[in-house]
């Protein structure tokens, strides 16, 4: 069984690489350019499927054109999205991302509030065919709900702790049995600038599992039983485009979990599925499959 839900955002990016990012007005012809269905759920849930794994895909969507190319764009990539929420009179979320040759980027998003109001309740699935949750902090009402429900079912239950309201993170971080944060994730929550030093705070913290992701320094986490701090470097890759990178890794280190890894493999092959991801443009397009990343380790 690997199935996961995968819980949070869903947004329409369209994303142009140009030579150097804008420095005034004016006309810019991109390298390349292209339009992609993400957000941190929704690219993890694609991320899991080219891996290996199933998907399903808990988000929120306007009942508009827009809602539909996301829905059908993640449908071909075989993520189930039947329980994807259509809100009447709501837009969808989309953004603009410019990047320059090196991956450096700017973002403009627009989220439509009424997409993260209350989801009512848990979606029609069978919680007996899933094997893990993942969420980001996005739709925090059905996060919570996702992670009580992993919590209920004896599932493993990952939180994708990236920058968000203190108060958010606060409040899922309890609910999840595996807390994987961002370096500024991690310092709104312990303090900490060192990824070393925020893990073990963390580990403090939240009792569960716990992981601090640093880019190219790699990823930090916490042993339980050595009752210390392990790290697993980052793969040495030459990377244009960081995009999507952070859920690339979240969507293969839900699939460990998933598939019942011990710990540091996780973290491996987690830290190889996003080193790969960096070296492709087009965000979650770039995610790899299995044979890549075990090729890589």
């Amino acid at each position: 069984m690997r199935k996961i839900l995968c819980v949070g955002a869903l947004t329409m990016d369209t994303i142009f690489r140009l030579e150097r990012l804008p420095r005034g007005p004016g006309k810019f012809m991109p390298l390349e350019a292209v339009e992609v269905a993400e957000g941190m759920a929704a690219a993890q849930a694609a991320s899991i499927v080219r891996l290996g794994g199933e998907a399903v895909l808990w988000a929120s969507a306007g009942a508009d054109a827009a809602g539909d190319r996301l829905v059908e764009q993640l449908t071909g990539e075989g993520v189930d999205c039947s329980a994807v929420r259509r809100v009447a009179g709501a837009r969808s979320a989309f953004s603009s991302i410019f990047m320059d040759a090196q991956g450096e980027r700017m973002i403009v998003p627009h989220y439509d509030q009424a997409l993260a109001g209350d989801p009512g309740g848990l979606p029609p699935i069978a919680f007996s065919s899933i094997a893990a949750v993942s969420v980001d902090a996005r739709w925090p009402a059905a996060s919570a709900l996702a992670l009580r429900a992993a919590r209920e079912h004896g599932r493993p239950g990952l939180l994708d702790a990236d920058v968000a309201p203190l108060a958010v993170l606060e409040s899922l971080a309890p609910l999840a049995s595996h807390v994987v944060a961002s370096e500024p994730a991690a310092l709104l929550l312990t303090g900490h600038l060192d990824a070393r030093a925020a893990t073990a705070e963390l580990a403090g913290i939240h009792g569960g599992f716990v992981a601090v992701t640093a880019g190219e320094r790699g990823c930090f986490w916490w042993d339980s039983d050595a009752g210390m701090v392990r790290h697993v470097p980052a793969p040495r890759v030459t990377a244009i485009d960081t995009l999507a990178a952070g859920d690339v890794f979240h969507g293969a280190f839900a699939l460990g979990l998933a598939e019942s890894w011990e710990a540091e493999r996780i973290v491996r092959f987690a830290s190889a599925a996003a080193a790969i991801k960096c070296t492709r443009f087009g965000g979650r397009l770039g995610a790899p499959d299995r044979a890549e990343v075990e090729g890589l380790i």
